[in-house]
């Protein structure tokens, strides 16, 4: 795992936004699901490749705008076809009001 990179500040993100990063020239999603839990993604669908950071965040399903795939933003687990691969998740650190992704290789 890379050493962590500041993401976003808390106050970036609203409840329920989004930010889509690039680290490294790897698209990264940023969401924010409660007070308390953000969650970071590769921001690349398995299924075709669609920008995630695009779709509709309900809870903690992120649906790709192309063709309909969800994942579980918390442990990249598809929870709908046509995928079938998990997309890759990252470990979230807070620190006071910012945000820190710990990017997985």
């Amino acid at each position: 795992m890379s050493e962590p990179v500041k993401a976003a500040s808390r106050s970036e993100l609203p409840l329920g936004g989004k930010k889509l990063l690039d680290v490294d020239g790897r698209a990264i999603a940023l969401f924010r699901v409660d007070e308390e839990s953000f969650y970071a993604i590769d921001d690349v669908c398995t299924h075709d490749g669609g920008p995630l950071a695009e779709g509709d965040l309900e809870g903690v399903q992120i649906e790709c705008p192309r063709h309909g795939a969800r994942f579980d933003v918390r442990t990249g687990k598809v929870l709908r076809f046509p995928a079938i691969e998990p997309v890759a998740v990252h470990e979230v650190e807070l620190r006071g009001d910012d945000v820190y992704i710990h990017i997985r290789d």
